[in-house]
């Protein structure tokens, strides 16, 4: 197979169904720190300069994707954001057990939590260090 003459860089958007796009808004804003980008005749965008989430109105379909994982620099800021998802009381799994491998016998440690319409995230740390 040929290379494609390009590389895929940093996600530009990507969108998903909620069933309400301004309560759906103040959850990542409040969980994730994003900020309310731009509004749009069905929805509304939030992200950060790494990434924007248009939330248009729908219904939600959590499982066509697994989850979305985000990288933070290293395990401290890993483990105080698990303390901020507690104490804003996220819907974290594993609960007790927030934080562990992404999958058996990987170095890459994360938390995985999901939002008011059941879609998956993921926070997670590169190497676990």
């Amino acid at each position: 197979m040929k290379k494609p003459p390009f590389t895929v860089g940093q996600v530009g958007h990507f969108g998903l169904a909620v069933r309400d796009p301004e309560k759906s808004a103040k959850w990542f804003e409040r969980a994730l720190g994003l900020r309310k980008e731009f509004e749009f005749e069905s929805g509304v965008a939030v992200g950060n300069d790494n990434v924007t989430i248009a939330l248009f109105k729908g219904k939600p379909s959590p499982r066509t994707i697994d989850h979305m994982s985000f990288h933070l620099r290293n395990m401290s800021i890993l483990r105080k954001a698990l303390a901020y998802l507690k104490k804003h009381k996220i819907a974290l799994e594993d609960p007790g057990h927030e934080i562990g491998p992404e999958g058996p016998g990987s170095k890459n440690m994360g938390l995985w939590f999901h939002d008011p319409d059941g879609y998956r995230w993921e926070l997670s740390v590169q190497g676990g260090k």
